[in-house]
């Protein structure tokens, strides 16, 4: 694949890369998310406390997926990474205020340890009709 079929996508709606990666790349009609964790754009400080985390990934999301031309409606792939999965259940709780049926497909894994100290990390490819 050549650079040129790449677009990257960018927006101030969501906190800056802290690492070696795009907030998001689009090839086509399709958009690949870069994980996000609960940093507040404007500090790039931390949000606190897991509820507050899980609506702050779920923001950054939709901010990259409508910088990308799409929304979260257009998430067909959305992986999770808990560092304790007793948040499984809250996460589904605030997943349904930023997403409706139908569902996109969906992982929910628990990992050690996530960048930050974060508690909560989701990407995801979204398809946007063109």
């Amino acid at each position: 694949m050549t650079t040129n079929l790449k677009q990257i996508i960018q927006t101030l709606g969501a906190p800056a890369a802290i690492g070696t990666y795009s907030q998001a790349v689009k090839v086509g009609n399709t958009v690949y998310l870069s994980g996000q964790i609960g940093l507040d754009p404007a500090t790039m400080q931390m949000v606190e406390g897991i509820e507050a985390e899980v609506h702050r990934v779920f923001t950054n999301l939709k901010a990259v997926a409508e910088a990308a031309g799409g929304s979260l409606a257009d998430v067909v792939k959305l992986n999770i990474f808990l560092t304790d999965l007793s948040h499984f259940t809250l996460v589904n709780t605030i997943m349904a205020e930023y997403f409706s049926q139908p569902y996109p497909a969906r992982a929910a894994v628990g990992v050690a340890s996530l960048p930050r100290g974060a508690l909560v990390e989701a990407d995801g490819v979204l398809v946007i009709a063109g």
